[in-house]
């Protein structure tokens, strides 16, 4: 096949995956342009870990772990389940979790509290029931502390542990990124994140021991994780990407996700097709132009 043909195809993969990671091809939705908008810095340091961690490819990865690891907890499970659009929208689900992590990574502080109130809006309304593999049926509400650091503990641990498995450079090291990305969790309502990874690892365990186990809901969701709608194409990327996400979970969340273990070898199959998209798409997001943008302007 012709060099050009090649880069015509990855180009047009990478176009088709940034639109369904973020609802726009060109990685600009119209709630993106709102990250201009503000007269200070937000609440992360430009040249800090949260800005390296989320504006590396790697979070293509950390954001199918994350929705895998999330998966293994019964009460976001049933969350997912009950109240998103997973099975008739699931592209507009995953396209809505990128808009609060984008906003929250590079908007002004304005900006973000907006964000969150949409958010806590949303969450405000998801409540229920659930029934474990052990019949015992409990109730669940997105907006309880626990809940809460589940999906925030989820998130952390998806993020910085895909961005070092992948290879990606972090000079500050982990416990800033932990530490820094503790301050988007206090908008949605919880202020007891932990602060280190020694301390994210205490919490995750907490949970292993106590909160995660598989409903009768879980498999099917993992399954529908695994294999979105894309075209062939686009599932042929997204294997990848979720090979190299599941290349990273833990034994416990692997049984109870139903998943067998796979090679790290994926890591470095991914790192290498998300080194062509780094070519192809630029050294930083479209977010991040605009948000230094926006700080230069008021600088």
């Amino acid at each position: 096949m012709p060099a050009f043909h090649k880069f015509f195809l990855t180009k047009q993969l990478a176009d088709t995956f940034r639109k369904n990671v973020s609802g726009s091809k060109d990685g600009l939705p119209d709630w993106a342009k709102d990250i201009a908008l503000g007269d200070d810095a937000g609440l992360f340091d430009p040249d800090g870990s949260v800005w390296k961690v989320h504006g590396s490819l790697a979070t293509l990865v950390g954001g199918v772990r994350a929705l895998l690891l999330q998966a293994a907890h019964p009460a976001p499970l049933a969350g997912v389940a009950q109240h998103s659009r997973y099975e008739s929208d699931p592209m507009g689900r995953l396209a809505g979790t990128t808009r609060w992590l984008t906003i929250t990574t590079f908007g002004s502080t304005q900006t973000i509290e907006l964000e969150a109130k949409r958010v806590n809006a949303m969450h405000s309304k998801v409540s229920g029931e659930y029934t474990d593999m052990g019949g015992t049926r409990s109730s669940y509400r997105a907006q309880d502390a626990r809940f809460l650091l589940w999906v925030h503990c989820a998130f952390t641990d998806s993020f910085i542990k895909s961005h070092l498995a992948l290879g990606y450079p972090l000079p500050d090291g982990a416990d800033e990124y932990v530490r820094d990305w503790v301050k988007s969790a206090i908008p949605l309502g919880l202020n007891t994140a932990p602060k280190s990874m020694a301390e994210l690892e205490v919490t995750l365990e907490d949970f292993r021991m106590n909160d995660l186990g598989r409903t009768e809901k879980t498999l099917e969701v993992v399954q529908f994780i695994l294999k979105p709608p894309f075209s062939s194409l686009g599932l042929l990327f997204y294997k990848i990407i979720a090979n190299a996400a599941i290349a990273t979970l833990d034994e416990n969340e692997l049984a109870i996700l139903g998943l067998k273990a796979r090679s790290k070898i994926w890591l470095k199959i991914a790192r290498a097709v998300l080194n062509v998209f780094s070519v192809i798409l630029g050294p930083e997001s479209p977010s991040q132009n605009l948000a230094r943008k926006r700080i230069a302007r008021i600088s």
